[in-house]
């Protein structure tokens, strides 16, 4: 019997009910302010500030063998209970546990068994809010970094090479780049340096749902959003609607577009974007609105000739898996 095994049945045989997730609601609240202060930094028409892009990022170096790490607040081993529900029924076990300290090393590895069912990486930090860290499995690396140190409980997808066996999981916190930040229009560009954090980390298998659960429909896009108008929008549900399509005429105004989805899974849609006047493609990932202002996100289009006819295409995907875990998506298009 392996460890696991026997932490499951002491487990079967305790008394009362699974934890639930104990940072929900402050994971969707971190996650708003997190998106708004990089919107602030990254800048554009609805921030007013410009900036250079800020280019953290986190690279794998290849041979790490595993090692014990030791976790600095024992607070946030609570924000990764042993197993968790999700609001829409799936249920989550955490199979491997390690941490980073922000004064030792920059990397953590754990030997993580597959059962077949998905994998998702979690992690809750203490410390600098521009830490940042990312996570791979094998030559896979998580879709979706953790953006800024947060004592909300982080998870996101981690793709691994097979499903059966065994594979090791690497937490590295170790950045690469430089950037600077544009306070003022015209003002001089100060240099950011990433700053390290206390990282809690845990890996989870999870099993979806016996039914897909829909979620409830997500808010009303704004119809005023600053200077900008809101023109046409479209809603719907993945994976069952995967495509949108706008028709517009040019009048001389400028086009942008914008999106906000629901659903638990919500932050892991991507929208692609494309009009019929170029070949590129814009995509970013989505946003939840269940309070507080909007958290605005636009994409501006390339500029439309007055009187001529353009189709916007958006086109829909998820990162990592979803079975039966749809999403809400609404669309906007705005002009001003």
């Amino acid at each position: 019997m392996t460890v696991q095994d026997l932490r499951d049945v002491l487990r079967e045989r305790a008394e009362g009910p699974s934890p639930a997730n104990p940072a929900r609601h402050e994971q969707v609240g971190a996650h708003i302010r997190r998106i708004r202060r990089r919107r602030r930094v990254v800048g554009g028409a609805a921030a007013g500030v410009a900036a250079a892009a800020v280019l953290f990022g986190a690279w794998l170096v290849p041979g790490a063998a595993d090692q014990p790490q030791k976790a600095t607040v024992a607070a946030s081993i609570a924000k990764l209970p042993e197993r968790f529900t999700a609001p829409d029924g799936t249920e989550y076990r955490r199979v491997a546990t390690t941490a980073i300290e922000a004064t030792g090393d920059r990397k953590a590895v754990v030997t993580v068994p597959l059962s077949g069912k998905p994998l998702d990486v979690a992690g809750v930090c203490e410390g600098a809010d521009n830490s940042s860290l990312r996570a791979s499995a094998g030559a896979r690396t998580s879709p979706i970094g953790f953006r800024g140190c947060t004592k909300a409980m982080q998870l996101h997808p981690l793709p691994v090479p097979g499903n059966t066996g065994e594979v090791k999981v690497t937490f590295d916190t170790t950045t690469r780049g430089t950037g600077c930040v544009q306070v003022s229009t015209g003002g001089p560009c100060l240099p950011v340096e990433p700053e390290r954090g206390d990282w809690s980390l845990a890996v989870y298998e999870w099993t979806p749902p016996a039914e897909p659960v829909v979620p409830a429909p997500v808010k009303d896009l704004p119809r005023r959003l600053g200077n900008w108008k809101l023109t046409d929008s479209k809603t719907g549900l993945w994976p069952r609607d995967t495509t949108a399509r706008f028709e517009i005429v040019g009048t001389g105004r400028k086009l942008a577009f914008d999106q906000i989805c629901g659903g638990d899974l919500a932050r892991r849609l991507l929208v692609h974007t494309a009009t019929d006047l170029t070949d590129s493609q814009q995509s970013t990932t989505c946003s939840e609105w269940k309070n507080g202002p909007f958290p605005m996100a636009m994409t501006e289009l390339p500029a439309v000739p007055k009187g001529k006819r353009v189709v916007v295409t958006v086109r829909i995907s998820v990162l990592g898996e979803a079975t039966n875990r749809p999403i809400r998506w609404s669309f906007g298009l705005y002009s001003k």
